[in-house]
């Protein structure tokens, strides 16, 4: 079960990384125009985490309303499973939260390096 928790956290740090990377590459003019008109290296930076972690923060909180709900039935076919545990419906949003910051920030990171002038002859 540990392998495969792990595989999925895996797969949704990389899915996150690569949405967010796919959108800082379709926005590059966008930034480059921000950039150009004085936007400071910060203020973009910011603007992608934070978009990014909006929807890691959507994503967390449906999943666990989700899990939530379908926590009866799991406690209800396995032998000692609580149905609420609080290490779980904590801990596991928190991890999840620091890996999407950490795959959120290296695209913003990448969006505040670029150059104003490259980005506005980028097609």
């Amino acid at each position: 079960m540990t392998i495969f928790g792990s595989s999925a956290l895996l797969l949704a740090a990389i899915g996150i990384y690569g949405l967010m990377g796919y959108s800082v590459q379709q926005r590059t003019q966008e930034i480059g125009i921000r950039l150009a008109l004085g936007a400071g290296s910060n203020q973009v930076r910011n603007m992608v985490v934070l978009q990014g972690m909006i929807l890691a923060v959507i994503g967390v909180i449906v999943g666990l309303a989700l899990a939530f709900g379908l926590s009866f039935v799991i406690a209800s076919l396995l032998f000692g499973v609580q149905a609420h545990d609080p290490v779980v419906f904590v801990g596991i949003p928190v991890l999840f939260g620091l890996i999407a910051l950490i795959a959120v920030w290296l695209p913003a990171r990448r969006a505040s390096r670029v150059d104003p002038i490259s980005a506005l002859r980028y097609e």
